[in-house]
């Protein structure tokens, strides 16, 4: 298997040009009420950050921000257990503690990774779907930036071009998303890399355009109702926006 080309100091250049957020406003302040006022994504008790090891090293030379993640129960030893030689499992001090510019690639992509086809061609943005009833962005897929896909789309890229490895991975993502799709009887949400968004075929991988509007929503984003509910029982507050993207 070819090795990864990728030096710590790579990492500067990458954090330089994926800045972009990924929408106009804050969407953490959607999921947060869920999650005793902390986004979903800043907490290791819902997603655990993957990083290159030599992402890992970067980061050591500039900030105490993260450290290494130390599994907690059965699940997250599994995670780490099952980790490609090359990645490891970190946490940071918290979202309070937050170092925007020392952020990991997998915090300024998430909830989305480069979705590939068959025909293992990287087409546009596809998400972490285990997270679809914590993360307020993936049933609001609409309204992501352009410049956040531009920067998401040129990042991977460049981290491809070096490490083959990390395009095996996401190529082998992208089949078991079909699969699981596939059992579900579901269509595959797709922002392609123009910005257009797309419904994909599990069966067939064919990708067809579809409104914004039409993407799925989940619950408990698909109703204000429901959004409500969930809330009340997590003892979190209603945002004054309600499921508004602005």
């Amino acid at each position: 298997m070819p090795k990864s080309k990728l030096v710590p100091g790579d990492f500067a250049a990458l954090y330089e040009n994926f800045e972009a957020p990924v929408s106009k406003f804050d969407c953490g302040k959607k999921c947060a009420p869920l999650n005793n006022g902390s986004a979903y994504c800043c907490s290791t008790q819902m997603a655990v950050p993957v990083v290159d090891k030599t992402e890992f090293a970067f980061l050591k030379t500039r900030t105490d921000l993260w450290r290494k993640f130390k599994p907690y129960d059965y699940e997250t030893r599994k995670i780490v257990e099952e980790l490609h030689n090359s990645a490891c499992a970190v946490e940071c001090k918290g979202a309070a503690f937050c170092e925007r510019h020392n952020r990991t690639i997998a915090c300024r992509a998430f909830p989305f990774f480069p979705y590939m086809t068959r025909k293992k061609e990287f087409i546009g943005l596809s998400v972490y779907w285990v997270f679809e009833d914590r993360c307020w962005m993936i049933s609001n897929m609409g309204i992501v930036e352009q410049p956040f896909i531009d920067e998401f789309a040129a990042t991977f890229e460049a981290i491809f071009a070096k490490d083959p490895t990390e395009f095996d991975t996401y190529v082998e993502h992208s089949a078991s998303m079909r699969r699981v799709f596939s059992r579900w009887g579901r269509k595959i949400p797709l922002l392609a890399r123009d910005g257009s968004t797309m419904l994909v075929d599990p069966g067939t991988g064919e990708a067809k355009p579809v409104a914004r509007a039409k993407l799925p929503t989940y619950e408990p984003f698909n109703s204000l109702a429901n959004y409500r509910r969930a809330i009340k029982e997590a003892g979190g507050e209603v945002p004054k926006e309600g499921l508004a993207p602005v």
